[in-house]
């Protein structure tokens, strides 16, 4: 969990809370994330008190989820040279699908691939006030962001001159900003308002000969010299005496928590979303930050770095995970596909069939980015410059501690068992023509596991996307012409399966059509 130095946030606080950066205003990120350090458990904890709450809530920190608010959409520029093929819109997506006829517990494991270009809308709300949780001794205060997430394909149809947009994808959520955690000691007030036991306990009295009201101390059991047993309260107990027997009070004294154990989030940050296929997911994790001569920084200098060449083939971000039989080996990426994915492979060509299983990956026209998706977010990055960069890495299943997790409805559960996601956001800034401007990239890795590998083993599917946002300000108009006709002005017949030309007409048919009545 990160902190931020009280200094700091004194004197940043109006700056948080300003408009995101314009002309007359530099250096957005890097005055949000000032001051910020890893929280450890020698640092001091604020006391809680109920006559605080409403400046506690009116003043919670919502970190570096702050420079989310507001409406987020595709920007599309590839500067890659070798790329011939027009970027139709911002966004990747690879997604793997069990083939008709099968079944995810049996050989053969057929899969049916899609992957097309896509634009997006994405806003992010800062909900006021912090959210309390109560937790006895310990509060935690949280900084909610709700998102609302609506993604359009984008394919170009033979014969037809214009584009065609489909929904795709849509989801809704919440970020936290797990910060601001307090001790509660109990107190006279909180221990009467509370209280859930009677004054004078007559078994405390018949067992143990306690006649007093309201025990608020264990008792324990002492014997004298001649071995005769009796009850007193632990604070009655002196310095090295034995006792034999403890009995657990019910009720508990003035300042009793505040000696802990203090609670410290295993992460700063927290997503849940839920999609409409049919599964909802906690994502947890933090900012990662970079180490440079013994210093560590939640800011990062320049551009985020992504591999060239060879280096490209990295299983973790590639769409064939190495339970796919990993394509024959390391590819470059950054040249044409190999001669074989374009072949009639045999049993001689490709012993193993591991080629065979996944060439039409290779083959698609969207290559390489069909292979490894955020090789665009590093084309996009290479025409900019970038001064500086937060990256956010969030998941559901991490190596130790505390987890996210994926729960799915029934039919995808048993049919394509989504078990691990995987998220990076990058949050970045840009130089253009002297103005700062914030740009977002992210990648998002989902997976699932099927039962048929030939050697009994399981079978993993990655599901990729990525995209680069920005405001709809700072994109160029011809862009923002078709972000407003697909996301602010769509008819209201738009759906997830339909078109936007379909959609059109649905919502406005032509005067000829039998089912248009004037």
């Amino acid at each position: 969990m990160l902190k931020r130095e009280k200094e700091s946030l004194e004197k940043g606080s109006e700056f948080l809370r300003a408009p995101q950066p314009s002309q007359d205003q530099q250096g957005y990120l890097a005055n949000l994330m000032k001051g910020y350090s890893k929280l450890l458990i020698d640092d001091p904890v604020t006391p809680f008190r109920e006559e605080n709450l409403q400046d506690i809530a009116n003043n919670v920190k919502y970190g570096v989820l702050e420079a989310l608010n507001g409406t987020w959409v595709s920007y599309n520029a590839n500067y890659n040279k070798n790329i011939d093929r027009p970027s139709l819109g911002s966004g990747i997506h690879t997604t793997i699908m069990p083939s008709p006829g099968t079944n995810p517990s049996t050989v053969p494991g057929k899969f049916s691939f899609d992957t097309e270009e896509y634009i997006e809308k994405l806003t992010f709300e800062i909900v006021p006030g912090g959210v309390r949780n109560r937790g006895g001794a310990t509060e935690l205060f949280c900084g909610a962001v709700k998102y609302d997430q609506t993604i359009k394909s984008v394919n170009k149809v033979e014969g037809n001159p214009g584009l065609q947009y489909a929904g795709i994808h849509e989801e809704n959520g919440m970020y936290l900003w797990l910060s601001d955690v307090y001790n509660y000691a109990a107190t006279e007030e909180t221990i009467k308002r509370d209280r859930g036991i009677h004054a004078f306990s007559e078994d405390d009295f018949e067992k143990y000969g306690y006649k007093g009201e309201y025990r608020n101390e264990p008792l324990v059991e002492v014997k004298d010299e001649h071995g005769h047993s009796s009850y007193i309260l632990l604070s009655e107990l002196k310095e090295g005496q034995q006792y034999y027997e403890i009995i657990p009070a019910q009720e508990i004294k003035p300042m009793d928590g505040i000696k802990g154990p203090y609670f410290i989030p295993d992460y700063s940050i927290s997503r849940s979303g839920v999609i409409p296929h049919g599964s909802t997911i906690t994502v947890l994790g933090d900012i990662t930050p970079e180490s440079k001569d013994n210093e560590v920084y939640y800011l990062r200098e320049g551009a985020p770095q992504f591999p060239t060449g060879l280096a490209t083939w990295n299983p973790p971000h590639l769409a064939i995970s190495p339970t796919m039989g990993g394509a024959g080996g390391p590819i470059n990426l950054d040249e044409p596909a190999p001669a074989w994915v374009h072949e009639t492979l045999t049993d001689k060509t490709d012993p193993g069939s591991n080629k065979i299983y996944t060439q039409r990956i290779l083959a698609d026209e969207l290559y390489p980015y069909c292979v490894r998706p955020d090789m665009r977010l590093r084309d996009t990055l290479s025409g900019q410059n970038v001064t500086n960069y937060v990256l956010v890495q969030l998941s559901s299943k991490m190596q130790t501690g505390a987890q996210g997790g994926i729960l799915n409805v029934p039919f995808v559960n048993r049919f394509v068992p989504t078990v691990e996601i995987d998220f990076n956001l990058w949050i970045e800034t840009v130089i253009e023509d002297g103005k700062e401007i914030l740009q977002l990239q992210y990648e998002q890795i989902i997976f699932f596991e099927f039962d048929f590998g030939n050697d009994g083993g399981t079978t993993s599917w990655p599901h990729i996307q990525v995209n680069t946002l920005r405001k709809i300000e700072d994109i160029p108009a011809d862009q923002r012409k078709i972000i407003e006709q697909e996301f602010f002005n769509a008819p209201p017949a738009m759906n997830m399966t339909t078109t936007a030309a379909v959609s059109e007409r649905i919502a406005n048919p032509p005067s000829g059509c039998p089912y248009h009545k004037e």
